[in-house]
Parts: structure tokens; sequence; C-alpha cells
């Protein structure tokens, strides 16, 4: 048994450091598939019919300024995940309302979901179930904010952490949840309207009539189309199920953990908890950027702090000290 736990914790330790080394490879990747498709859209199919007047000029424009401003859009919110911290747990940091002395906290705080496992495990929490404390991280060995969860590839606690994403070579929590997002919405909306625009090319591609181009740009269009289509439909899953998450304000670890939880104490509403994400101000809604006022006023964008149905607080108690 202990042989077993030894080699599934180094299989997994493995893993971490894989994903750790695939680094700037998964950017360059990301920056290859792009590459491609602007040499089919621009350089190989729309490009050239720009200088050729008339209607072909017109369509060939109508395609190329919401490509390229999508593309731009892509690209902003892309690297605005890679590069931005996804939070977090400051130095010595502490509760708000922690005693230094005893080591209490409010007992609403233990009401949390810890690592990887479902429920509440005691194991987390400093005292006992008569008297909840606040979470710690036996791997960092320091105390844990509200729906904060360690990443074993980032070897770090991340604030209201999602999940390790490889396709962006960083964690997404907290601070670049939205930019996420944002990223998975303007590659489905890029992707799709490249998949419709270079249809026309890859049905001609199987017909019996004489296609122009050189056999690269034909591949290339092929490529394009086939990467562009599969992306679009995996790319459309994910931003529908994390539209579900913004709309019940949880993340995919908390939706795996609280299976058995009916009631969710932080779902303040469909509005409120888009709110906590993308913040109140609607001219940053769509770009990966906050307003000064929303960073200012709303805790809840810096991870730390978070709102809760004071009833379903209560609720949670009461089942902690009766299990």
């Amino acid at each position: 048994m202990h042989r077993s736990g030894v080699t599934m914790a180094w299989n997994v330790f493995k893993f971490c450091t894989a994903l750790r080394g695939l680094g700037s490879i998964m950017i360059l990747l990301v920056l290859g598939i792009i590459g491609v498709t602007y040499y089919a859209v621009v350089i190989t199919n729309y490009g050239p019919a720009l200088a050729d007047g008339g209607l072909d000029s017109l369509i060939s424009l109508c395609v190329l300024i919401p490509f390229h401003f999508l593309l731009v859009m892509l690209l902003w919110s892309y690297f605005s995940v890679v590069l931005t911290d996804p939070g977090g747990v400051p130095p010595k940091w502490r509760p708000s309302d922690f005693d230094e002395e005893n080591g209490d906290v409010d007992p609403m705080i233990g009401l949390e979901f810890d690592g990887a496992s479902s429920g509440l495990q005691q194991s987390s929490m400093l005292g006992d179930s008569a008297n909840p404390r606040v979470r710690i991280c036996r791997k960092c060995n320091q105390l844990k904010p509200p729906r904060c969860h360690h990443c074993s590839v980032c070897g770090r606690c991340i604030l209201k952490m999602d999940h390790h994403c490889v396709w962006v070579v960083n964690c997404v929590g907290a601070l670049n949840y939205k930019y996420f997002l944002l990223f998975l919405f303007y590659t489905f909306l890029e992707t799709a309207m490249v998949t419709l625009c270079l249809l026309p090319s890859f049905i001609a591609f199987f017909s019996d009539g004489e296609i122009p181009g050189t056999p690269g740009t034909l591949a290339t269009t092929f490529l394009s189309f086939v990467l562009n289509l599969a992306f679009s439909l995996s790319v459309m899953g994910f931003l529908i199920m994390h539209i579900s998450l913004v709309a019940g304000n949880t993340t995919t670890i908390e939706a795996y953990e609280k299976k058995t939880t009916p009631k969710w104490r932080y779902d303040l509403g469909r509005r409120r908890n888009f709110e906590q994400v993308f913040g109140t101000d609607k001219k940053y809604w769509f770009i990966p950027a906050y307003s000064e006022e929303d960073l200012r006023r709303m805790p809840a964008l810096q991870g730390l702090e978070y709102p809760s149905k004071p009833e379903l607080d209560i609720q949670g108690f009461e089942h902690l000290l009766s299990g």
C-alpha cells in the first residue's frame, strides 16, 4: 500500500514537472496556428482580391476588417492571461477578523472546500468541528483565503483557482479569469468566422474543377480550415461550460467539489455573479482590463474577499456542527 502511494506521488510529480516544461512551447504552438490561419485567410484567399476592385474587393474588405479586429482582441486577451499573475496569497495574510492570540476566526470562513477533495475536511482546518478555524494549506504551510486552492503545477496557492491551463502556461484564477473567458470568447468568434470564410475553398478542394493556387497554398487552406473547425467546436463547449459557472458564481474546482451541496453560499444571482468577474463598468466588459473604480470598490476582483448569502452561511455552519 505504501509502495503504491509512493509510486502515485512520483507519477504526479513527473506529470506536474512535464507541464511546467511545456512553457513557451505551447505559446509558440498557439502563435503557429494563428500564423497558418493568417496566411490562409489574408495572404492566400482574401488579401489578393483587394486589388481587383468591384464586388470581390468589397467582400474581401468585409472579411478582413472583422478578422483583424477579432485577431487583435484574441491576442490581447491571450497574452493578458499568460502574463497576468492569477493571484497568490499575500505574505503573512490574515483574515480581517483573525484573532492573533488564539488563532480564532469567524466560523463561516471554515465552511470552505479544500484542495482537490470533496466536502469539508477537518484536516484542512485548525481545530475541531465544534470550533472551526480558518483553513491552512498543508503544502504551503500558510493560511488560505476563501475559495483558494493549491496548484501542484505552480507549486503555490492560487486565489479562486479555476484550473491550470497548459494553453496559457499559467493558472486561471481570480485576477485573470475574466481575461481567460474573453480569450475563449474571441477565439470562438475568430475560428468560427475563419471556418465559414474558408468553407467554399474547402468544398472546392474536393470538387472536380480546377482550383487556383499552388499545392502549398491549397494545403495551407485545407489545414487552416480543419484546425479552425476543430477549435471552434471545442472552444464553444468550454465557453458554454464557463458561462454556466459564471452564472452560478463558481469555478471548475468548486463545481466538482460541491456536488453534494444543493445551495451555494456565493451564488448571489446572475447579475451580481457576472459583475464579480467582469465588473460593473460596461465599457470594460469586452476588454481584458478593469476600471479603477471597480478595482477600488469591489474586493471580489482582488480575490481575497467574497460576499455571500448570510442565511446559507448559518445553515452551513449548523450542518457542520450537526455533522
